[in-house]
């Protein structure tokens, strides 16, 4: 691989520009690619394929960002990484987004036909995929495209042939008159979970029907009045006491005359309204299971644009809600409506088409549920099956497949899989078979046709995580990749897809498809409403990166929240996460310029240290071993917070500025020393933030003293027990310390840090003195002084301004920096929050439940701390009493 060439860093970083030339560099390297480490163990993420209706959204990009980290991390790890990437047909969603295009057109997929209507779907779907390449491009995701799969090509296809072959020579694919959810916009069942139920004001009718040759009636209420005229029957409970002597009689259906039965079904609750209700079977799950107890007709009303049919009477033709309104005058004015009572109820409606869905009776495929959802059941609770982060979905998981129905999986759409089933019109019989030709072959050679339906969308992407490593062919990647490490997806879909994805696996892998399964929230507006086109609120991935780069985006939205809850988008949040990048780059070009000539050779951390070098080397391998633990158990807000603490905090603010003593410092060891280790860490720091700001970090790197084409392929940093310095983060704690405080006490005096001052410190032991004066030059530098004074036996001055620290005293006497009465106030207010402090750790020492239950180790901690808050405090009661005295 040809190397860039880098020159030396520019004054501010360019998002766009790093952006491009590292995503191009990485590709044309193919450092993405798995399969290149044969003796690596692997680690393996298919990708949620994103729907080809449209740009990818904002939590696209979250989901991404948070498998890129995973990747990226086990890629450095040495493991043989895959990142599968496809993207879904999408079924009716694609589908009707192309239709909608075609009405502006002023044409109808009837118009164009089967065949060309899917060569418009073809058209579009290649358009989105091409836009969904791009952006995963801009987001930087390490995809290895050679493996790239598409929910229609031709090995998926081959894939759900065989499982719906299989499935249907095991009895778990069946045919069948059943009421499923109907969008008469799409024209197409639906799946339960395809059906959104949203919560209507509407109206329950009070209904009354005549008995057969008598006076008497039974009043029956209803939310959808046009249904009645597909009733079959009127039930009753059969011990209910006011109905009992009309079982097995005869009423008449109002405006069609058909004469209908009277029966007893324990189904009827007796106590709720009338205790009558009307049984629509065509019309009604429940009524539907009624009927086959009873051997009712099933009479249906309307057509599948929920037009009312013949079977409608005088009604036929008319829209079904245009039926309701005239059926209610109709009986307003015959005397069979008895009353409207307001009624607020859950109404299901197509979550493509926004359709208020009809439960209407249909001949549909299903797969028979129950032996299937067995299986998936017996795994998890035998701890074989998926592991949920965070655990509390894993309930959430079983109680859908605990309760699940038989799905139909038969979609009246031309975009999808079609079914593989034929039919000999003449005969009557049906061949499931992989091809036409297979099927011909069992017709014995019979004119058949094959099903016009295509496949649910889920039913393709549920053999996602093995369909797309070549099964059912046994290719070398489905025996290497297969079962994957990790599903990162949305609480939304668990019973969309994860569950269907898991006992799919365990019924033709006997395998669970991935070890653990990540769960997110959603990404919602500023506000916590939930992103919607229709409230104008969402917010595009682009333009995130338009305004503040993709590193910025990434880190803000992986270090966010944490797993399971829902983040916030927040503008300023992404500008935060762009200044940590800025710091980063401000702080590596200062270190940059002080390598000039330096190699990678030249990088010698053995021998004598001194204590900041020893500091920062301690606090890089406390970071190194949290942020690797953080990320293996997907705490990224954690890990957010302690990358930035450590570059931040202790890289920049501290290190960096204590490396400028020896670096325009006379010896040429100190300094070759401070330079092996800024070095070091810095590239160890870039290996850290690289799963999560991938381009900023090459750059760097590519910048630094380095071995190897590029961070992606970097060992990731592995802690090192030699690093460990307690000693050293101690005398620096104390270093920072007195530092912090003579900064703090200028800054509320306002006294400049370019004027000198006088520093006078009184250490509370010897080893503090000795790391005080070990360290004297930091202090001289930091502090700006023109008198420092060190020592145990110091005369505490009468007028100056005081610090109290764990490790020493320090005064700044007041000559001309401030009056009395300004330290006296300020003193006052120190001792009143210490006093605060001491009475509130009494208390919760005093507490007998507290030290019953806390842990030793705790409460010695608090021990701990009340004595030094109240060695603080009488140090401020003693300086208060000298100045006033």
């Amino acid at each position: 691989m040809e190397e860039i060439k880098t020159t030396e860093m520019p004054t501010t970083y360019d998002p766009k520009e790093a952006e491009r030339k590292w995503y191009e560099y990485w590709l044309k390297g193919e450092y993405f690619k798995a399969g290149q480490r044969k003796d690596a163990e692997t680690y393996t993420i298919v990708i949620p394929p994103p729907n080809v209706t449209g740009m990818l959204h904002i939590g696209h990009a979250l989901d991404c960002t948070l498998q890129d980290i995973m990747i990226r991390t086990k890629r450095m790890q040495g493991y043989d990484a895959l990142w599968l990437p496809g993207s879904d047909h999408a079924g009716i969603a694609t589908q009707t987004r192309v239709e909608q295009k075609l009405r502006e057109e002023g044409i109808t997929r009837y118009d164009l036909g089967r065949e060309k209507f899917l060569e418009k779907v073809w058209e579009w779907k290649e358009h989105y995929a091409d836009s969904i390449h791009q952006q995963w491009a801009k987001m930087g995701f390490s995809l290895d495209y050679s493996r790239e799969r598409f929910t229609l090509d031709e090995g998926l296809s081959k894939a759900v042939r065989e499982v719906f072959v299989k499935l249907y020579e095991k009895g778990l694919i069946y045919r069948g008159n059943y009421i499923i959810n109907w969008d008469p916009a799409a024209r197409t069942a639906l799946s339960d979970i395809e059906v959104e139920h949203k919560e209507v004001q509407g109206h329950l009718y009070h209904l009354k029907y005549t008995v057969k040759d008598s006076d008497e009636f039974i009043v029956v209420a209803t939310t959808r009045p046009e249904t009645m005229l597909g009733d079959s029957a009127v039930a009753v409970h059969p011990e209910d006491e006011r109905y009992q002597h009309l079982i097995g009689k005869v009423l008449v259906l109002p405006f069609v005359g058909r004469e209908i039965p009277i029966i007893g079904d324990e189904y009827v609750d007796k106590d709720f309204g009338s205790g009558a209700v009307k049984i629509t079977p065509a019309h009604d799950p429940n009524d539907f299971e009624v009927g086959k107890r009873h051997d009712l007709p099933q009479i249906l009303v309307m057509d599948i644009t929920g037009t009312m049919n013949d079977k409608a009477g005088p009604y036929q033709g008319l829209d079904r809600f245009e039926c309701r309104k005239q059926i209610v005058a109709d009986m307003k004015a015959s005397g069979v409506l008895v009353k409207i009572e307001d009624h607020v109820h859950q109404v299901g409606h197509s979550e493509r088409s926004g359709a208020i869905v009809e439960p209407y009776l249909s001949t549909q495929w299903f797969v028979k549920m129950k032996p299937l959802a067995e299986q998936a059941i017996a795994a998890q609770n035998s701890k074989t099956g998926a592991n949920f982060v965070p655990e509390r979905f894993e309930k959430s998981y079983l109680q859908w497949i605990e309760n699940v129905r038989d799905w139909c999986i038969s979609r009246q759409l031309w975009w999808g899989h079609r079914i593989p089933a034929w039919y000999n019109d003449e005969t009557g019989e049906i061949f499931v078979s992989h091809s036409e030709a297979e099927a011909s072959v069992r017709a014995g050679g019979g004119t058949i046709r094959q099903d016009e339906d295509v496949l649910d969308t889920w039913f393709s992407s549920a053999l996602w995580p093995f369909s797309t490593l070549g099964w059912p062919d046994e290719t070398e990647d489905l025996s290497r990749f297969y079962p994957t490490s990790l599903l990162v997806t949305g609480y939304d879909i668990i019973p969309f897809w994860v569950s269907r994805m898991i006992f799919t696996a365990l019924e033709f892998t006997d395998q669970i498809p991935f070890k653990d399964v990540l769960i997110h929230g959603l990404v919602r507006a500023e506000d916590g409403q939930k992103m919607s086109k229709s409230l104008g609120n969402g917010v595009d991935p682009q333009e995130v990166i338009e305004k503040y780069g993709a590193d910025a985006m990434r880190f803000m939205l992986s270090t966010g929240s944490t797993a399971g809850q829902d983040l916030r988008f927040r503008w300023e949040k992404v500008e935060q996460a762009r200044n940590f990048a800025n710091k980063i780059w401000n702080a590596s070009r200062f270190v940059l310029m002080n390598l000039t000539g330096f190699t990678v050779k030249d990088i010698d951390l053995s021998g004598q240290l001194g204590t900041a070098d020893r500091w920062i080397l301690h606090r890089l391998n406390e970071t190194v071993r949290d942020v690797t633990r953080l990320i293996d158990t997907y705490e990224f807000g954690e890990t957010g917070r302690l990358l930035t603490s450590f570059i931040w905090d202790d890289l920049c603010d501290w290190y960096i500025e204590f490396s400028k003593l020896s670096l325009y410092g006379t010896d040429a060891v100190a300094k070759k020393k401070t330079q092996s280790v800024l070095a070091y860490v810095l590239d160890q720091t870039q290996r850290l933030i690289h799963p999560f700001m991938p381009f900023i970090s090459e750059e760097i790197w590519q910048h630094l003293p380095h071995e190897g084409e590029t961070i992606t392929l970097a060992a990731w940093p592995l802690y090192n027990a030699e690093w460990e310095a307690a000693d050293a983060v101690q005398e620096m704690n104390l270093l920072m310390d007195v530092i912090r405080t003579v900064r703090n006490i200028r800054a509320e005096v306002n006294v400049p840090m370019s004027k000198k001052i006088e520093l006078l410190i009184k250490p509370v032991n010897e080893d503090a003195l000795v790391i005080l004066q070990r360290n004297e030059e930091y202090i001289r530098r930091f502090s700006n002084t023109s008198l420092l004074e060190i020592s145990l036996t110091l005369v505490n001055p009468d007028k100056a301004m005081t610090g109290i620290l764990t490790g020493a005293e320090l005064y700044l006497p007041l000559a001309g920096l401030i009056d009395i009465s300004q330290e006296l106030a300020r003193l006052e207010k120190e001792l009143q929050s210490l006093r605060g402090e001491v009475e509130r750790i009494e208390k919760k020492l005093g507490n007998e439940g507290f030290v019953a239950k806390a842990p030793a180790k705790v409460i010695d901690e608090e021990k701990a701390k009340l004595a030094d808050y109240a060695d603080k405090r009488d140090k401020v009661i003693a300086r208060l009493a000298e100045l006033r005295g």
